[in-house]
């Protein structure tokens, strides 16, 4: 028996799937904070700002190992209870680390809330993609990913001045408060069950050997990658290279944020029908922008008027891709959410840390390592047939 969430004929996609939204929030301000509270974290806990960055990528790697997990022990489980029970985990994950004084321990945290964001995401975007009409499956997802991105516009710059003024344990402390109301949008998802035949666990995990998906993973990661290579050091970037005091961080956040969300609602409108167009368009412009914001980040105007833009084409480029993910992994309806969600953690995992390894050579090096990985992602594809067909 699975479960599908009522829809409301009113609603061009539907409540719930709004609710599902509020909850990403609370767990996207949580993923994308650390690039703001990373100076902190490093000084109070003795380490360097390179290895707390490590925290980034202990975050992305359980969420590339708990998705496809979890999502295969949840297969059969109430989706609604799922839901709240990978809440009410991420909410004591941070609760564990706004107290420690270990690295090792809030290394550990960040594992956990990993595991259980990742449980989160892979049913909700299963749940999405079953809330609308199929020809809808690129705006649902645009929906549920505005949550990451209304994190980045106010989650996270709130967390980073909220760290500056009280130090970064309070902005984990308000992580776990913030999980509260999550919990509450969860519980007010209304499911009616239906009878439903699943592909047996083995057919859909089959689906990982066809090379149109692989591909389509292979693209999100490399993009999002390129994504979280400068996100993660941003701070660096604005107080180093720039100039600009340590506030100036929350305003590079803010835009960065206020572009990844108008960039996600356009391709959400696009990416279902004309996504080679999204595809075609941001590629190449995401491609210049990182060189250019290496090459001008002296300038505050340079530096904020390509922060957004930078935010605006990464989301509208993965967003999109992602949404290919779940077109080209139909069918395997339950684990569809999972490989969605590994792809885009992957990238996680990886972009930090191989910016973190260009520090050495100043603040401008991750920077340049999103360029590096858009342009491997570009010639990818420009071998392959397109993406978008």
């Amino acid at each position: 028996m699975s479960v599908r969430f009522g829809m409301l004929s009113e609603f061009p996609v539907s409540l719930p799937l709004y609710l599902l939204a509020l909850a990403v929030f609370a767990m996207g301000t949580s993923e994308f904070m650390l690039a703001g509270l990373l100076p902190g974290i490093a000084a109070d806990l003795g380490v360097a700002v390179g290895s707390a960055g490590a925290l980034t990528s202990a975050f992305a790697i359980g969420m590339v190992v708990g998705a496809p997990a979890v999502a295969a022990l949840a297969r059969r489980w109430p989706r609604r209870g799922c839901l709240l029970g990978f809440v009410v985990a991420f909410a004591a994950a941070h609760v564990v680390g706004a107290c420690t004084t270990s690295f090792a321990l809030l290394l550990t945290t960040r594992v956990v809330a990993a595991v259980a964001n990742a449980g989160f995401l892979a049913v909700a975007l299963t749940a999405a993609a079953a809330l609308v009409a199929g020809d809808r499956t690129g705006r649902a997802v645009a929906v549920l990913l505005s949550g990451t991105t209304l994190a980045t516009v106010a989650g996270v710059p709130g967390g980073a001045v909220l760290g500056t003024a009280l130090g970064w344990r309070a902005t984990f402390a308000a992580v776990a408060v913030l999980c509260l109301p999550a919990a509450a949008g969860v519980l007010a998802v209304k499911p009616r069950a239906r009878t439903a035949v699943r592909p047996v666990l083995r057919t859909e995990l089959a689906q990982l050997t066809r090379p149109r998906l692989l591909l389509v993973m292979s693209l999100g990661a490399l993009v999002n990658a390129a994504t979280f290579a400068s996100f993660t050091f941003l701070a660096p970037v604005v107080t180093g290279i720039t100039g600009l005091g340590e506030w100036w961080v929350s305003v590079a956040l803010v835009l960065f944020g206020a572009g990844a969300c108008a960039g996600v609602t356009v391709a959400g409108r696009l990416s279902d029908h004309r996504p080679g167009l999204v595809l075609a368009a941001a590629g190449p412009l995401l491609l210049a922008g990182w060189p250019a914001l290496a090459l001008s980040a002296g300038s505050p105007v340079a530096l904020f008027a390509l922060v957004f833009v930078q935010g605006a084409l990464s989301f509208a480029l993965g967003g999109t891709l992602i949404a290919r993910v779940l077109h080209e992994a139909a069918a395997a309806p339950t684990m569809a959410g999972s490989y969605a969600t590994a792809a885009l953690n992957v990238g996680a995992a990886a972009g930090p840390l191989l910016a973190a390894a260009t520090l050495g050579a100043g603040a401008r090096g991750p920077l340049w390592t999103s360029a590096a990985l858009v342009a491997v992602a570009l010639l990818i594809a420009a071998g392959t047939r397109p993406v978008g067909h």
